[in-house]
């Protein structure tokens, strides 16, 4: 299981013929933190932390975040130490062996498709709450909400996920000056949010605090965890960081706070201006996000709580009497989310070409298109699964199930840096993670948390997920890994050259 390990130092090598100039302090680290971090979740996801947890899911923001901030200190030394691709399924080919890395790298392909979905249904609903809002029309929802959603078929998180998938074909890729707009859009927008909402609170709106208990409030915490999917960015910056000993940890840590007071805040304006309150079944029993049940009872008191809402923010602010600031939000939104879309993609696609240069999966998956010069196969058959999960999927479960992938791959860098302090403790590293005997177990017990307080069925898809990759492995993968046959992969800057051949031991 643990026997075939991809050389750490064949990796390193071939590292450092890419070696970047370190420019990097710690405010440059901290800013590209919070303009990875932001976004999406906090847009998409505040409604349903609101039906786990009501109120109380403002601790559910800082249990979320902290559990990113241990992991991401561990993240940060195997970063430093192997800055190359492939991120968490590289660490673990070159500590724990294939096996662990197939897993790993199996998990972040979950965490990244079905992200990207989530985020194309994020982006529907306020697109759709944009249109009807400023037209005044009544999209009907079979069109735009899944199955289980009280729809039959979200065509725009389809539509924008095909198109996304049509710009990585031929070649798309946003600049680092059109991300600094998107990044400046979403802060703006949050920004704008905080400043209207947070003025007309109410005390009376946070009671009860924790509805459901502390359970409820885990919960949403394993729900929110989305919101904050993104800091590795930072982690895998650490070759460019000047003295990353002590700018890494600032920039992780300075990022994850910056962020969780953000956050902390624009939960503050939906819970205190409109109020947070679970939707309940007659029983008292709070309904599950993106169910029928949810949805039926939505209609039937007109989606009049923000639980019900599809654009948790817009309708925040079109209920505290600015309509327009609200679709603003939504324009925000709609085009700040795409960008999102195709980054996960981007990501996912990365992760397939790797794998698939290290013989793991059909070489096929990492041919190149003659003329738009990218892996042309392996994007469009993303695309397709990312097209059909929006369309059929809520946004929570696909949230979830995308942390499930993200928790799996975290907890095991958080064993790999242990096991490698201890198996190769004179190694150059260039980042030591602080008290890694503590911080590298909280961060194990954090994952294992959240990922125990996810939904069942999140949890069991995770389960099927890893079975169907173990039956790949053994029955496809194993006999073909280039490691396995004793062939030496080089960089991706060399990808095009054919692996070599191991030379005899003199």
């Amino acid at each position: 299981m643990f026997g075939r390990v991809k050389p750490l130092d064949a990796i390193l090598a071939t590292a450092e013929k890419k070696s970047l100039h370190r420019s990097l302090g710690a405010f440059q680290l901290t800013m590209l933190g919070v303009g990875a971090v932001i976004g999406t979740g906090i847009f998409v996801l505040t409604a349903e932390a609101a039906q786990k947890a009501g109120p109380g899911m403002m601790i559910s923001f800082i249990i979320a975040g902290f559990v990113c901030a241990v992991a991401a200190l561990c993240y940060a030394e195997m970063a430093a130490m192997v800055p190359v691709s492939g991120s968490a399924y590289t660490y673990s080919y070159a500590v724990m062996g294939e096996l662990v890395a197939w897993m790993v790298g199996w998990a972040l392909i979950l965490e990244y498709a079905v992200a990207a979905g989530a985020v194309s249904v994020g982006w529907s609903g306020y697109v759709v709450g944009l249109l009807e809002n400023l037209l005044h029309i009544d999209i009907p929802d079979l069109l735009v909400r899944g199955p289980f959603d009280g729809g039959l078929v979200n065509l725009p998180a389809m539509l924008i996920a095909g198109l996304v998938t049509w710009l990585l074909v031929i070649g798309t890729k946003e600049s680092a000056s059109v991300n600094a707009v998107l990044v400046s859009i979403k802060i703006s927008a949050l920004t704008l949010f905080i400043i209207l909402a947070v003025p007309v609170m109410k005390s009376t709106n946070f009671h009860p605090f924790a509805p459901f208990g502390f359970g409820g409030i885990g919960a949403a915490a394993a729900s929110i965890f989305f919101a904050y999917v993104g800091f590795d960015a930072v982690s895998t910056a650490a070759e460019e960081t000047k003295n990353p000993q002590r700018n890494m940890p600032i920039g992780l840590i300075g990022s994850l706070a910056i962020c969780t007071v953000f956050y902390l805040l624009v939960a503050a304006g939906v819970i205190g201006s409109v109020g947070a309150n679970p939707v309940v079944d007659v029983h008292g029993i709070g309904l599950e996000p993106g169910s029928p049940e949810l949805a039926h009872q939505c209609a039937a008191i007109g989606d009049q709580a923000v639980v019900c809402s599809k654009e948790a923010l817009a309708w925040t602010l079109r209920q505290i009497g600015w309509p327009m600031i609200g679709n603003l939000i939504g324009l925000a939104a709609g085009l700040a989310l795409p960008s999102v879309i195709l980054m996960m993609m981007f990501g996912q696609t990365r992760i397939f070409f790797v794998m698939s240069r290290d013989g793991l999966l059909p070489a096929s998956f990492s041919k190149i298109h003659p003329v738009y010069n990218t892996p042309h196969v392996i994007t469009i058959i993303t695309g397709v699964f990312v097209a059909l999960f929006a369309a059929f999927f809520p946004v929570g479960l696909l949230a979830n199930i995308s942390n499930s992938g993200t928790l799996f791959a975290f907890a095991a860098v958080s064993i790999a840096v242990i096991v490698i302090r201890r198996t190769e403790p004179n190694r150059h590293r260039p980042f030591r993670t602080p008290a890694i005997y503590v911080t590298a177990p909280l961060s194990l017990l954090g994952c294992l948390y959240l990922f125990y307080k996810l939904d069942v069925k999140s949890q069991l898809l995770f389960v099927v997920w890893a079975v169907i990759g173990l039956v790949v492995y053994y029955a496809y993968s194993r006999s073909r890994s280039h490691v396995g046959r004793g062939l030496v992969e080089v960089h991706e800057a060399d990808a095009d050259i054919p692996p070599q051949p191991v030379p005899p031991l003199a």
